[in-house]
């Protein structure tokens, strides 16, 4: 059945990490406040982390903290200042991009574990090898690769060395990420962690000696998309991936909410253990793992490069509009006269009907029956975000479940 595989989970704040852990994760990703290639995304103070890296190591998951811009003269006393700083709260590994980078940990806390970033374009075993012996212990590999390219990679490659790759999230229109449109563009180098994805824009084709005569490349008055791909998914497919000799199954977004990290964990932590178990149980539990995997924000899927280079059926190429079926209302918190504590997310009312979400891949249909402000005061609705409010349901729920509203 190949190698046992590790579910790695990202998280943008130490809620988000808190959720990945509770509904599957074996580890979780994370960016500090520097050097990470997220810079839009919340990220973790110090403090954070550390609280973040206690309580995943109490459930037995491990962190992993993001240093994986490529980095210019001027970064390096301050990589060397982060590291001294990480060196005393204990991720158990950093992920880096530029050799630079890796000399400074290496020296700095060698007994921290490096991984390789996908953003250093690791697409063949003399590259896995190299960095093996230069003390990595996993490196992940370029999104451009095929399963029949990893599985030569495995082939190649010390038992020890650990392959990662990610299986679900945004596609890069670029190689590894290596994109200058968000520079060109806006100022803000996606190499440094500031990209502000402007292949998701609409854009139109000029011809050189028509100036100002813009031609939609597609049938769409309002433009095309023509470098907007669909979102990675391998939830079908989790028996070739573990066939192939990978150790780590990656999920990319380190922006996305508490409901979207919870739903991807929840499903693919059953969709492994299930084949684990029985791969006939796999099969049979498709249409939940499908109809699961569907319930959060996302823009149509493919299966990526795993099989083969994408077409043109990998792109979309008429809009830029995700498919939304569930609006994340909040995380229940603690319990306080019957009533659940939680920061509200999005609008709600004393009368609907919602779900519990819960980390044992069940979904709780359940009415809102009053809504308390902090001042003890009821309320009809709960308009205003990030409002703590105390509200009473018709079943019970746990701490850490996520509260849902069918779109």
């Amino acid at each position: 059945m190949g190698r046992h595989p590790e579910l790695l989970i990202p998280a943008s704040s130490l809620e988000v990490l808190k959720t990945a852990v509770i509904f599957g994760a074996d580890a979780v990703y994370i960016g500090g406040e520097a050097f990470g290639l997220r810079a839009k995304a919340k990220n973790f103070s110090m403090e954070d982390m550390k609280q973040g890296i206690a309580f995943a190591h109490e459930h037995d998951v491990k962190v992993y903290v993001t240093a994986n811009i490529l980095a210019h003269n001027q970064d390096l006393a301050g990589v060397r200042a982060y590291f001294q700083e990480l060196k005393e709260i204990k991720p158990d590994a950093l992920i880096i991009a530029d050799p630079g980078v890796f000399d400074i940990a290496a020296e700095v806390c060698p007994e921290i574990e490096k991984h390789i970033s996908t953003q250093a374009n690791n697409t063949n075993y003399g590259t896995y090898n190299f960095w093996y012996r230069q003390g990595a212990s996993r490196v992940v590999t370029a999104r451009e690769l095929s399963l029949v390219e990893i599985r030569e990679i495995r082939a190649n490659i010390p038992k020890d060395l650990e392959i990662e790759t990610f299986v679900h999230g945004a596609m890069c229109i670029s190689y590894s990420g290596r994109c200058l449109l968000s520079n060109y563009f806006t100022g803000r180098d996606a190499n440094r962690g500031a990209c502000t994805h402007p292949c998701r824009w609409k854009y139109s084709v000029v011809e050189e000696t028509r100036p100002g005569e813009y031609m939609p490349v597609y049938e769409n008055e309002r433009g095309t998309y023509i470098f907007n791909s669909k979102d990675l998914c391998m939830i079908e497919h989790i028996p070739e991936l573990l066939e192939s000799g990978i150790d780590s199954l990656k999920v990319e977004g380190r922006m996305k909410t508490a409901l979207y990290v919870a739903t991807v964990a929840r499903t693919y932590r059953k969709a492994i253990d299930d084949y684990q178990q029985d791969p006939e149980l796999y099969r049979k539990n498709m249409p939940w793992y499908l109809e699961q995997i569907s319930n959060c924000t996302y823009r149509q899927f493919t299966t990526g490069f795993f099989f083969g280079k994408p077409d043109e059926t990998t792109q979309i190429y008429n809009n830029n509009t995700y498919v939304k079926e569930y609006t994340y209302l909040g995380i229940v918190g603690g319990e306080k006269d019957s009533m659940y504590q939680i920061e509200q997310r999005n609008k709600f009312s004393v009368g609907e009907r919602i779900e519990i979400m819960k980390p044992d891949g069940t979904n709780v249909e359940t009415e809102v029956r009053r809504i308390v402000n902090e001042d003890g005061e009821s309320q009809e609705s709960a308009p205003h975000p990030k409002q703590v409010l105390y509200i009473e349901l018709g079943e019970k729920a746990q701490w850490g479940d996520i509260l849902r509203r069918k779109a």
